[in-house]
């Protein structure tokens, strides 16, 4: 036995070698630790490409039809795209295609604007600006600033925030664009009398034409002679009101005889306000895939550089994400000090003696170090789930560092010398050991290859996981053994203290008990499962929803008026929210309060409201929108809501809210059904309220039909017509004029007076081709009609939305089968219900994570099955698991915490602390019946001998998730999931596995042979060969 050379033989023989290859591993963790980025998530985000484009004053019908179909079928086409969703809405169209997970954002960008510019010559002549943004573009911004100043007018606080502010933060690596609110740009306005016109015989055509040459600046060329050169430049641009009035239009005629000219800032289309004053907002938006602290850093130093260039500029950061970030990971660090202080004092009681405390301790820095090598080779990040997972590992990391010294000191305490206890003590459970970390591994693994979003955002969580354990067991089989050799491990003779005599005491207990349950075998098997099969009842009662409710310090009140309403009616909407707001900013609950009317659509209203730090307020989030929200529903004209933000939103809804498609052929058929359905929903559901259909045939529309039979009799030009009422009703821009290096469109609009009914539009007049003036009364009837104001389609169909309100306390999963039950009686069979957003979400992830524990489960039993060598000891081992997850499940249960993506991770990560505890019962009775005990005797003896180790590595690791379970501040919700889920699961189990492990062996392990049997029948065999005659021919 002392020649055989391994592991244990090596740590004891060289010491110093195994010092220093562990300080290898901490130097490359401490190394690396400076190339991680630190973020909030692991990066998941789906690529998302938005398409946007505008088309100035055409109706929704005509964007659908014209342009977004047109863009959605381009788009479909590039490859690698999951879902395509798009809305059409008055003057623009928005088109946001999601790619498959691992597609590259880059390529996917290029690949799509590569789709749109080939299809760019079949949209209408006057389509402006089709954007590509590598962004979802409804997302949120990750940070607002507020722009302010004593100093500077609308206009030109406006162009410093263009030309000066703007660009400066583009240049922040990650930031996808920046929304503007608020803003007024410059412009000349030209405001046309009507009357006027009429009476010197011209059109609006005619103005629009004389101004088209207002900007009148044309290249010549230059002189050359042979010493010099002089550069020609004819210029007659007219960039001010006075020139621009003495443009002539016709004859003597002039601008000025018939129009208004001014040079003013532009209409507003939205107003901004922080705190109740008027202020220009920027939202930042950040990439797919980009780092959000990275992002804030930058931004904040732009404005920095920005605020001392400008200094009666006032540039204030609103909100940022980053701090909601940055406070989680320091409320996890703390939890993660404190827990390797919870797991060294359990050791402290269990060894009491420093020495034999300190040697499993010092795997602990060496395996949470040796980590972030691995975190950095993957190219991975420390983020919430990676620290939770450090937190997790803690409790692991000295399980196998405590079985091999707990093995060792027992061996000292027979009375080996401390090197062969530390070579012997090793051996004995180096088998355990690679076993158990070989199958905690093999549980992870799996989560990390889970094909959906769930499983790319726990990738990292299981890697850091699985490579923590891996360290662990390499120490814990080389530098323990190492450090063992050192010291005098024995139990002090100075006789029995009060808790070696109650650790005996139990020990007795335990043996005595356990001999029972061996007596009645069956009775126990029966009854536990009878329990187990009870609390998976309960695995039906649970809450199932993608995440639980989390506390991000932000809330958001959204109103939505009538279609067809302006800024003003949304303003004095604006106003009553405010009241309602006002006590809890007065209370300091709320910080600040940064408002927007007219975001996306005049008839929006959005307000972000900051609440105090988590530490500074009683009510936490879930309980302000609570509060807010009966005061918000009564406020009449408007449908107003609050809301908190989650962590993991994917995509549209969430924050109690369901949303659903109906796609079909025509707007109409799906019309009828979506009110058939929220009809169902209003009258008989009790979980779902407020439902609200995208498509509402509600905006006033007046359609101006035009006689093409008349117009051409009469030699009517429709361009003509067509610039005519665009001027006279929305204005229209004509051409830029470049004034002192900023680009001033000039906007040919009608005075306000002149029209201020529908009917006043058939005064206007249109040349005819030989000159003469028809009234458009002549040639054009007027309708009004209602319309929808915006039209949707999913996955290229036509589709209605429809988001309903989900009751407190209901999750999601209820309110998925719910929205089901009551389509399936109100839709039409034509129609097609797809689920959206965090629905969609929670539909995939729950079949992935099943999918999970059955790999997990699996995998886990043909590991096993490989390193014992046989069915039966690999069985017994699987049998006790299910048992710990009906005890997580209890745990769940009492504690009443929903079934969430962090709570099934943490039932994932049981399957293997489960299965490692039965591993060292299992292992040691092989061993005992490899000796010649039998099979009663060898699961008696193993259980009683590894009652300590057992009992160690399970307090540790329970011990270690309180401080989860405790956990408060920023991101708590997510650590308490996972922490009841292993103090449950881990708790309840760890009796399982004492009780039913031994039970089990002794039922199944009868029917296998001990491998010394089949070790010497082999022996046997091949010493009775007779070489020769394997040698001679037949």
């Amino acid at each position: 036995m002392a020649d055989k050379s391994d592991l244990p033989m090596l740590a004891v023989k060289r010491p110093l070698l195994v010092g220093v290859l562990n300080l290898l591993i901490v130097i490359a963790g401490l190394a690396a630790f400076a190339g991680i980025e630190v973020r909030e998530l692991p990066n998941v985000d789906r690529p998302i490409v938005s398409v946007t484009a505008s088309l100035p004053g055409a109706a929704p019908e005509t964007m659908d039809s014209e342009v977004t179909s047109v863009l959605e079928d381009a788009v479909a086409r590039v490859t690698g795209v999951r879902q395509i969703n798009s809305s059409s809405e008055e003057n623009n169209s928005r088109i946001r295609a999601e790619f498959n997970p691992g597609v590259d954002l880059d390529t996917a960008a290029s690949d799509v604007r590569e789709a749109v510019s080939r299809v760019t010559r079949d949209l209408p002549d006057r389509v402006e600006q089709v954007n590509i943004i590598k962004a979802d573009a409804d997302a949120q911004p990750i940070m607002i600033l507020a722009v302010s100043s004593d100093r500077y007018g609308e206009a030109e606080l406006t162009r410093v925030v263009e030309n000066d502010v703007i660009p400066e933060l583009l240049t922040a690596e990650g930031v996808a664009s920046i929304d503007q609110f608020g803003t007024r740009a410059l412009q000349m306005r030209v405001s046309v009398d009507p009357a006027r016109l009429n009476r010197f015989g011209l059109t609006m055509s005619d103005v629009a034409t004389a101004l088209e040459g207002a900007p009148y600046d044309v290249p010549v060329g230059s002189f050359r002679s042979e010493s010099q050169e002089l550069v020609v430049r004819a210029d007659a641009s007219a960039t001010d009101p006075d020139l621009i009035r003495e443009v002539i239009v016709a004859g003597t005629t002039r601008v000025g005889d018939v129009a208004e000219v001014t040079l003013a800032p532009a209409d507003a289309t939205n107003f901004v306000r922080l705190d109740g004053r008027p202020i220009v907002g920027l939202g930042v938006v950040r990439q797919a895939s980009s780092n959000t602290i990275q992002i804030s850093n930058a931004i904040r130093a732009s404005v920095d550089r920005v605020a001392a260039r400008y200094q009666d500029l006032d540039i204030s950061v609103v909100s940022d994400d980053a701090d909601f970030i940055e406070v989680s990971v320091r409320e996890v660090l703390i939890t993660l000090a404190f827990t390797i202080l919870v797991v060294v004092g359990t050791m402290l009681l269990f060894f009491r003696a420093w020495r034999p405390t300190m040697i499993p301790s010092t795997t602990i820095p060496v395996a949470l170090i040796g980590v972030l090598a691995g975190i950095w080779l993957m190219g991975f990040s420390i983020n919430l789930l990676t620290l939770l997972a450090l937190v997790l590992a803690t409790g692991l990391i000295v399980d196998d560092a405590i079985v091999v010294l707990e093995n060792t000191q027992r061996l000292q305490n027979k009375g080996l010398g401390r090197r062969a206890a530390a070579v012997v003590g090793t051996r004995q459970v180096f088998f355990a050991v690679i076993a158990t970390t070989a199958v905690l591994v093999s549980v992870f693994l799996p989560i990390s290859f889970l094909p959906s979003q769930a499983g790319r955002l726990f990738r990292e969580f299981g890697f850091v996981l699985s490579v923590s354990v891996l360290i662990s067991s390499f120490v814990a089989l080389s530098l323990v053994p190492a450090l063992a050799a050192k010291f005098d491990l024995r139990s002090g003779n100075e006789g029995p203290d009060r808790l070696t005599r109650f650790g005996a005491n139990v020990r007795e207990r335990y043996t005595a008990l356990l001999r029972r349950c061996l007596d009645h075998g069956r009775i126990v098997v029966a009854s536990a499962v009878a329990i187990a099969g009870l609390t998976g009842l309960l695995y039906l009662q649970l809450d199932a929803e993608l995440v639980p409710d989390e506390d991000r310090g932000v809330i958001e009140v959204d109103a939505t008026g009538p279609d067809g309403v302006g800024l003003d009616f949304m303003d004095r909407e604006l106003d009553e929210i405010e009241v309602v707001l006002q006590p809890y900013l007065e209370s300091g609950e709320i910080q600040s309060t940064f408002s927007i009317v007219g975001r996306y659509d005049p008839n929006r209203v959005r307000v972000t409201a900051q609440l105090a730090d988590w530490s500074e307020r009683d009510r936490s989030q879930t309980a302000i929108v609570e509060a807010l929200n009966d005061p918000l529903r009564e406020i009449p004209g408007s449908r107003t809501n609050a809301r908190g933000r989650g962590t993991l939103s994917f995509g549209g809804g969430g924050g109690g809210n369901i949303e659903v498609a109906l796609t079909g052929g025509e707007y109409d058929n799906i019309f009828q059904s979506a009110l058939a359905l929220s009809e169902a929903i209003d009258t008989r559901s009790q979980i779902l309220s407020n439902p609200d259909i995208s498509y509402q045939p509600t905006q006033p529309q007046l359609s101006v039909q035009i006689d093409r039979q008349r117009a051409s009799d009469l030699g009517v030009d429709l361009d003509d017509v067509a610039q005519s009422l665009r001027a006279m009703i929305g204005g229209d821009d004509i051409v830029d004029l470049n004034v002192g290096d900023q680009a001033v469109p000039i906007f040919l609009t009608s005075e306000a007076v002149a029209v201020t009914n529908p009917s006043d539009l058939r005064n206007l007049y249109v040349r005819t081709e030989n000159g003469g003036l028809v009234p458009l009364s002549s040639i054009t009837r007027i309708v009004e009609q209602g319309v929808a104001a915006e039209l949707d389609r999913t996955e290229q169909r036509r589709a209605i939305e429809l988001e309903a309100n989900i009751a407190e306390g209901v999750p999601l999963q209820e309110a998925i089968d719910e929205i089901e039950r009551l389509a399936a009686k109100s839709v039409a069979n034509d129609i097609d219900i797809l689920l959206q957003g965090e629905a969609e979400s929670l539909e995939e992830t729950s079949n992935d994570v099943l999918m999970t524990y059955l790999f997990a489960l699996v995998i886990v039993f043909l590991v096993l099955v490989a390193q014992f060598e046989s069915l039966t000891s690999a069985l017994v081992v699987l049998l006790t698991v299910p048992f710990a997850l009906a005890a997580a499940i209890l745990a769940l249960f009492l504690s009443d915490i929903s079934l969430n993506i962090y709570s099934q991770i943490g039932l994932v990560m049981l399957i293997g602390l489960m299965a490692k505890n039965g591993i060292l019962i299992v292992e040691f009775a092989d061993q005992l019946r490899h000796q010649g005990r039998s099979v009663r005797e060898a699961a008696e003896e193993a259980a009683a001998i590894r009652l300590r180790p057992i009992g160690m590595t399970l307090i540790s690791t329970v011990i270690g998730a309180v401080p989860l379970i405790l956990a408060s501040g920023a991101g708590a919700e997510a650590r308490q999931s996972i922490g009841w889920v292993i103090l449950g699961g881990l708790g309840i189990a760890g009796v399982f596995t004492l009780f039913l492990t031994p039970v089990i062996y002794l039922g199944i392990a009868r029917f296998g042979r001990p491998r010394s049997v089949d070790l010497a029948r082999l022996q046997e065999e091949i010493e009775d060969v007779d070489e020769d005659t394997t040698m001679a021919l037949a």
